[in-house]
C-alpha cells in the first residue's frame, strides 16, 4: 500500500516539474521599460551590476533587457534542476525506507509483542487489522475490550511464550511486569493458563538480577488470586522465604512478603519459617515502612499458630523495639503493631501455651513486651488519645487483653488482673 502511494507521488511530481518547465518557457522573463525615465529595476536582474550587464549586452550585440532575460532564464533552469534533484533524492530515500525489511529480532522489550522464530531471525511482520466495531459502536482493538466481549486476545500467551526465549535481564523484567498486568486485567486468559506457566514464572526466582526476582514475585502473587493456581504457587514458598532472608533488598522484601501474606502457608513450611524468624524480625525493625507493614502482617498471622508462638516470643529484638509503639509512627504501621501485640498476648494466655513453662532470653520479644521491665503500658496509654480512631480502638484492645490474662487452673471466661502492667490507681 505504501509503495503504491510512493509511485503515485513520483508520477505527480513528474507532472508538476513538466508544468513548471512549460511555464518557464512561455512566460516572458523581461520587458523593456515603458518609458525611458522610469527608474524601476529591470525584471530578472536579481542583483546583477548594471555596468556588467551593459558591457555584456554590448559585446553580444543585444539589448540589456534581452540579455538579462536570457540570464534569468538560465538561472531559473539551474535552480529548477537543483530543486528537482533534491526532491528526487528525498523521494528515493523515503521509498527505500518503505521497502526495507523488519528489523532483526532482538531482546528488546519492544519485540515481546512479535513472534520470533529464533535468535537472529527476522520477526514476522504483524499486519494491523482494522479495528472491529462493537455493538455499542466503539472499536474493539484493546485486549481488555476483546476480553469483555468474550474474545481471546492471545496477549498473555504471547508474553509467556516470549519469556521462554533467551532475553536479557531488562527484557525479562518488563515481560514479567506485562504478564502481571495481563493476569489482573484479562481474567479469562489468566484462568486458561496451565501449571507449566506457573512453573516457568517460578523459575525466574533463580535469576541473578534482583529486578527479575521482584517482578517474578509480583507475577506469582497475581496468579495466586486464581483458585486453581494457589497450590502450585505455594510450592514456591520455600524459595520466597529463602530470598527474603538472604537478600537485603527492601523492594524484594515487600514483593516476597506480599506474596506470602496472600497465601495460606501450609504446616510443612513451618520449619523454614522458624529459620527465617530472625530475618523477619530484622525487617520489622528496619526503617522502610512498607516492608515493616508486610513483615508485621506475616508475623501476626504466624502468631496464631501454636507451634510457632514460642519461636516468635523468644526471637531476639533490639533494645529500642518499643519505639514501634510511639505515636509518631505512621498510623498504618501502628495499627499493625498493635494487632500483633494483641495476638501475642492472647496466644501466651491460652491454656495450650500455659501448659508448658517456657524460658526466654533477656533480649527476647517476650521480655520487651511482657517482661517486668517493659514500658509497654506507658506506650499504650499514650496511644489511647491517638488522632486516628482505629489506633485508639486497637490500643484499648491490647490493654483489655493484658488485663484479662488468665492463670493456670482458672476458667477460660474468668478475668484476672495482670501482675505487671496496670495497677488499681491507673
Amino acid at each position: 500500500m505504501l509503495e503504491m502511494q510512493g509511485e503515485l507521488l513520483s508520477k505527480a511530481f513528474g507532472q508538476t516539474v513538466s508544468f513548471v518547465a512549460q511555464v518557464l518557457i512561455l512566460v516572458p522573463w523581461s520587458r523593456p521599460c515603458q518609458s525611458s525615465g522610469s527608474r524601476r529595476p529591470l525584471p530578472g536582474a536579481l542583483g546583477l551590476a548594471p555596468t556588467w550587464a551593459q558591457g555584456h549586452a554590448k559585446d553580444m550585440g543585444m539589448s540589456i533587457p534581452h540579455c538579462l532575460g536570457q540570464l534569468d532564464i538560465r538561472k531559473g533552469i539551474v535552480g529548477l534542476a537543483t530543486g528537482a534533484g533534491f526532491i528526487y533524492l528525498l523521494y528515493k530515500a523515503i521509498k527505500a525506507g518503505i521497502k526495507c525489511q523488519p528489523p532483526l529480532c532482538t531482546t528488546s522489550p519492544i519485540c515481546i509483542a512479535r513472534e520470533c522464530t529464533g535468535p537472529g531471525e527476522r520477526a514476522r511482520p504483524q499486519e494491523a487489522p482494522a479495528p472491529e466495531v462493537s455493538s455499542v459502536g466503539g472499536p474493539k482493538g484493546l485486549a481488555i475490550e476483546r476480553e469483555r466481549h468474550g474474545r481471546d486476545s492471545g496477549e498473555l500467551r504471547r508474553l509467556l511464550n516470549s519469556l521462554e526465549c533467551k532475553q536479557d535481564e531488562y527484557a525479562r523484567s518488563m515481560i514479567l511486569h506485562s504478564i502481571t498486568r495481563c493476569v489482573y486485567l484479562l481474567e479469562a486468559e489468566a484462568s486458561a493458563c496451565t501449571t507449566d506457566d506457573i512453573h516457568l514464572v517460578g523459575s525466574m526466582l533463580d535469576d541473578k538480577d534482583n529486578s527479575v526476582k521482584i517482578q517474578a514475585l509480583n507475577t506469582l502473587k497475581a496468579f495466586s488470586g486464581i483458585r486453581k493456581f494457589r497450590l502450585k504457587v505455594q510450592e514456591h514458598s520455600f524459595k520466597v522465604l529463602e530470598l527474603i532472608s538472604t537478600i537485603w533488598d527492601s523492594e524484594l522484601h515487600i514483593a516476597g512478603l506480599r506474596l506470602l501474606n496472600n497465601l495460606p502457608l501450609p504446616d510443612y513450611v513451618h520449619p523454614q519459617l522458624r529459620r527465617v524468624m530472625p530475618a523477619l524480625m530484622e525487617i520489622l525493625q528496619s526503617d522502610y515502612i512498607l516492608a515493616q507493614v508486610q513483615a508485621i502482617r506475616l508475623l501476626s498471622y504466624l502468631a496464631q499458630k501454636n507451634d510457632l508462638l514460642y519461636d516468635i516470643l523468644n526471637c531476639q529484638v533490639h533494645a529500642n523495639f518499643l519505639s514501634l509503639f510511639q505515636s509518631t509512627q505512621p498510623g498504618s504501621l501502628l495499627f499493625e503493631v498493635l494487632v500483633f501485640a494483641e495476638r501475642l498476648s492472647e496466644g501466651r494466655n491460652s491454656p495450650h501455651y500455659r501448659a508448658v513453662k517456657w524460658h526466654y532470653n533477656e533480649q527476647s520479644l517476650h521480655e520487651a513486651l511482657f517482661g517486668d521491665e517493659s514500658r509497654l503500658a506507658d506506650r499504650l496509654l499514650a496511644l489511647v488519645i491517638h488522632p486516628e480512631e482505629e489506633v485508639q480502638i486497637q490500643a484499648c484492645k491490647v490493654i483489655v487483653s493484658l488485663q484479662c490474662s488468665q492463670d493456670v487452673g482458672v476458667r477460660p471466661s474468668a478475668c484476672q488482673p495482670s501482675h505487671s502492667y496496670f495497677n488499681s490507681g491507673e
